[in-house]
């Protein structure tokens, strides 16, 4: 098995199975759940997971209207990864009822904050049924939440997490054929590498399985940063190209590059933003669907211009960030 966390500096972790273990011990009807939560969010928990509540505003206010499930579940940091400069990836050994699709978020709750973090699942729904962990990638920032990652966050650190999102990949088996094209800006890649590692898993699963079979085609992914160092995932993204060439192509985009380009990242590097050339030879009108990720002005942007080339607008599905 492929680790995600190849190519990155540990920067601590610790026995993911052990952490496990102990939030196994809860499930979602015990009544020991509800007061585990509670202890974890700290005092005035109840006001924060109440969605009308004054208090909370930017993730869980602009999410108000996006489908999330009901239950909120304890979960330990077991692992930290410095992914870059500004980007540090949190491994979160969870409860065993905890599930998501590819491509969704948490609200993600710290003891004694008061603000609730929204971050996307990195890691594939498969990684979750093969070692009991997600994985969040998160960028510094002066929001509670993020600087709490990289300022306080250790191994053994305690929140609670709930699903949401509506931006997903979840095909059936024996579904419509389905191209993929993948656009990211900055740390919206996070979602979108979550359904690239998805889709990995789906193309093992038909080499290994004579019955059920997913209908997927080719995923290429146009990723833009500021810089090679900035490109989260890089080394990974270029393996999973590797495994499987007749399905995964990718472009990386540098707009703000100084130094050089390490030679094993040269032929998927350009310079320059994603451009309407590169994003015409990736659609197919009846076959793509795209997910876009990223600042507002670049989904808008990019969403034009694939509409301009015959892209209908219910196969552009994007999540955007603030």
């Amino acid at each position: 098995m492929l680790s995600v966390l190849t190519g990155s500096r540990v920067a601590m972790s610790a026995p993911c199975g052990l952490i496990c273990t102990t939030a196994r011990r809860f499930t979602r009807q015990s009544p020991a759940a509800a007061p585990l939560c509670r202890l974890l969010l700290g005092p005035g928990s109840s006001n924060r997971r109440n969605m009308s509540s004054k208090k909370q505003t930017d993730h869980l206010e602009r999410t108000a209207s996006n489908y999330r499930q009901n239950a909120l579940y304890p979960a330990q940091v077991c692992g930290i990864v410095t992914e870059s400069e500004t980007v540090k990836r949190l491994r979160i050994a969870v409860h065993p009822d905890f599930s998501f699709k590819a491509g969704q978020w948490v609200d993600f709750y710290i003891p004694g904050v008061e603000k609730v973090g929204g971050f996307s699942m990195c890691s594939s729904p498969g990684l979750l049924q093969r070692e009991g962990v997600v994985e969040l990638a998160i960028k510094y920032a002066k929001h509670p939440p993020a600087h709490w990652v990289h300022t306080v966050c250790t191994v053994g650190s305690r929140v609670a997490m709930r699903v949401g999102g509506d931006f997903y990949f979840d095909p059936l088996p024996s579904g419509p054929a389905v191209d993929l094209l993948l656009v990211a800006g900055g740390v919206g890649i996070n979602p979108l590498y979550s359904i690239l590692l998805h889709t990995s898993d789906l193309l093992r699963l038909n080499q290994s399985s004579a019955g059920r079979r997913f209908n997927i085609g080719s995923a290429h992914l146009c990723y833009s940063a500021k810089n090679t160092e900035e490109l989260l995932f890089k080394s990974s993204i270029i393996e999973k190209c590797g495994e499987f060439p007749n399905n995964f192509t990718c472009n990386f985009h540098v707009t703000q590059q100084r130094a050089g380009v390490e030679p094993h990242l040269q032929p998927f590097v350009k310079s320059g933003r994603i451009t309407a050339e590169e994003l015409q030879a990736n659609v197919d009108p009846q076959r793509t669907l795209c997910y876009l990720c990223g600042p507002p002005p670049m989904i808008e942007a990019v969403s034009k211009t694939l509409m301009d080339v015959g892209l209908s607008k219910d196969r552009i599905l994007f999540e955007k960030w603030w």
